[in-house]
């Protein structure tokens, strides 16, 4: 049997799960000032780009607005048009930086949805390549992601910078 080694999971596995905290990850990662050690892409004036540190496949990112909210309808028109158009902008950016075949752009919205942080909306910008599915995810519930995350997070700020 082949070992696969992806060592920047266990940071998530033993990191603390603080259901009981009043602010979500999201909410955290937005008032921080670190933003490549958090792999922050880039911020607009309402919401932010993020590489997501436990991606499905390379370039996964997350678009999400500062203000925390589970819903759509607590987000105000400026919010909701700045949110799309950092999702457009991130997926120029991927396409430029990373070359991917296509997209899965999707919100969870709900634990019953697949929503892994509940209580802040965010947009998830998956960039996907011709034959990237294959047994892994199906059978060992793993992905394989073949850049460390650092190198991903600079090629789309470049690419992001530009457009």
């Amino acid at each position: 049997m082949d070992a696969l080694h992806a060592p920047w999971r266990i940071d998530y596995i033993l990191g603390p799960k603080d259901p009981t905290r009043d602010q979500s990850l999201f909410t955290r990662l937005g008032q921080s000032n670190a933003d490549e050690e958090n792999y922050i892409l880039g911020r607009g004036r309402t919401c932010y780009a993020v590489l997501n540190a436990y991606p499905y496949s390379a370039g996964h990112l997350m678009v999400v607005p500062y203000r925390q909210t589970a819903d759509w309808n607590d987000l105000d028109d400026s919010e909701l048009l700045e949110l799309m158009q950092w999702v457009r902008r991130c997926q120029n950016a991927l396409k430029r930086a990373l070359k991917p075949d296509g997209f899965n752009i999707g919100v969870n919205l709900g634990r019953v949805a697949g929503a892994g942080i509940v209580e802040h909306l965010h947009i998830h910008v998956v960039p996907r390549w011709t034959g990237d599915v294959n047994f892994m995810p199906v059978i060992a519930d793993t992905s394989i992601v073949p850049e460390a995350l650092r190198t991903t997070a600079a090629k789309i700020r470049a690419c992001l910078e530009i457009s």
